[in-house]
């Protein structure tokens, strides 16, 4: 079971790298989660695209859904010269309506809105959707399967309720937009690192996987601001970065 970056920056990739986009992979299941710009270059080195299973996209933000609209392509593609039989399934929100419309493509997307709550069987896990404190609806999502639980925490704010989702993760990923020290005043629906570890201390998740850094931090100082909240095993996205469960 591994769970592969390939992208991990956000508002835009830095050089040689891709906003949001990871590939959970087990017993021969691939799921993509979120689909950023850059992110089907990197997924094209680990795998064909239309060897993908299914796609999770979080929220209908332009950095975790740019290359999706690439992805139809390559499905269409595929399905045209007999490489692929069957639709990729996407699980998604469809709001905003204006990028909603747009998921479903010709007969190479099958289109799933998601729902806060309910349960989703992919290969071998149960993914359950939960809304997150951001400015579009935006969805973190579980999964247990295969004995272990991951949350993937998407974009969120502060005020974000993490003990409704999961205690004792094998796997957290959440989103450290700021340093502390560039913390809005007014809580615009992303965290800081600082708060980001908070929230893995919180629910005693037993790794974390801080990844929707801003290119232009120095490494360091976002490795000094988990240290200092998070007592447990953590790492710092980076394309190319592949953990195993």
């Amino acid at each position: 079971m591994q769970w592969r970056v390939f992208g991990c920056h956000s508002p835009f990739p830095a050089p040689g790298g891709a906003t949001p986009g990871y590939l959970l992979e087990a017993e021969g299941y691939r799921i993509l989660i979120d689909c950023g710009s850059g992110v089907l270059a990197k997924l094209a080195e680990v795998c064909p695209p239309y060897r993908l299973d299914a796609v999770i996209l979080s929220h209908l933000h332009h950095d975790h859904i740019a290359d999706f609209f690439v992805l139809q392509y390559a499905i269409q593609t595929a399905m045209r010269l007999g490489w692929r039989q069957a639709p990729l399934p996407v699980y998604a929100p469809v709001q905003p309506e204006k990028w909603g419309n747009l998921l479903a493509y010709h007969d190479a997307i099958q289109l799933h809105p998601i729902r806060e709550g309910e349960g989703y069987p992919l290969g071998g896990w149960e993914v359950t959707f939960f809304r997150t404190d951001h400015g579009i609806p935006c969805f973190a999502a579980r999964l247990e399967g295969l004995g272990r639980t991951i949350l993937y925490g998407a974009d969120s704010g502060p005020r974000t309720d993490w003990s409704l989702m999961a205690q004792e993760p094998d796997l957290f990923i959440c989103e450290g937009t700021f340093l502390q020290r560039d913390l809005p005043d007014e809580p615009v629906g992303h965290l800081s690192v600082q708060q980001a570890a908070e929230a893995a201390a919180s629910i005693r998740a037993k790794g974390l996987l801080l990844t929707h850094l801003f290119p232009e931090y120095d490494r360091n100082e976002i490795e000094e601001e988990v240290k200092g909240s998070y007592s447990g095993r953590w790492w710092l996205a980076e394309t190319g970065l592949t953990l195993s469960l």
